[in-house]
């Protein structure tokens, strides 16, 4: 059994990037943990609803997509929406994390913009990818990086032995979600302040998932997420 911590910019990123990959490893026995950076307070096209409402709607959300895919842990960072950096205090934050939960495996977006797909490469993905990789390596395995985590809080530095990098130009691992497919879809779904057309969601990320299980030479008919690894050990 392997423990994941999966770090995303906003509520349903991860239920976009990977909530078929999560449904798949947590069904095999493996513990998925998500940390979300911001509450996602900017989402959405409805300017009648506040923004601190917005927030608490979108956290209620995620907790219920999480859910569908067998993930009952959030750390929730609160960083502002849309105002994400990759600053010493996001890296401070996420290697808080990291030592709490101590996981084998840390899953996250794609620090490098993506001029084919510009959507994939919203500025909180980027700097968000940015300080997990940071804090990945050096600064959660490393006992005097940010001190006060150990001498105050009492963690211990925690090294992560591999990242794994959200969808991008040059997958070179795969995860079959032909099974949990329907995982996916149903933790999508929860984002209902997101999802201005919710029909068009199974078929999207269908299609999207059949180019991934062809690129990775599964049969037709399969279903797949793609990622990078890179090795942190």
């Amino acid at each position: 059994m392997a423990k994941i911590l999966a770090v995303a910019a906003h509520p349903d990123d991860l239920d976009f990037g990977c909530a078929g990959s999560t449904a798949t490893w947590t069904a095999s026995g493996d513990e998925v943990v998500y940390c979300i950076v911001t509450d996602g307070q900017a989402g959405g096209s409805d300017r009648s609803v506040s923004r601190a409402d917005m927030a608490t709607l979108r956290r209620a959300e995620q907790t219920a997509a999480a859910e569908r895919v067998g993930v009952t842990e959030i750390h929730w960072l609160s960083f502002p929406d849309g105002a994400v950096e990759a600053n010493l205090a996001l890296r401070e934050a996420i290697s808080r994390v990291i030592r709490v939960v101590r996981p084998d495996r840390v899953v996250t977006q794609q620090p490098q913009r993506n001029l084919e797909r510009i959507y994939g490469s919203h500025p909180d993905h980027l700097a968000t990818a940015e300080a997990t990789m940071c804090a990945v390596y050096p600064d959660a395995r490393n006992p005097f990086a940010f001190p006060t985590l150990l001498d105050d809080e009492g963690l211990e530095p925690h090294s992560v032995p591999e990242v794994w990098l959200i969808g991008g130009p040059d997958p070179d691992q795969f995860v079959d979600i032909t099974e949990h497919f329907d995982a996916k879809v149903e933790a999508l779904l929860c984002h209902e302040s997101q999802i201005a057309d919710p029909d068009r969601i199974r078929t999207l990320m269908r299609d999207w998932a059949a180019g991934n299980a062809e690129a990775a030479g599964l049969p037709d008919g399969q279903l797949a997420e793609g990622f990078r690894r890179v090795d942190t050990a």
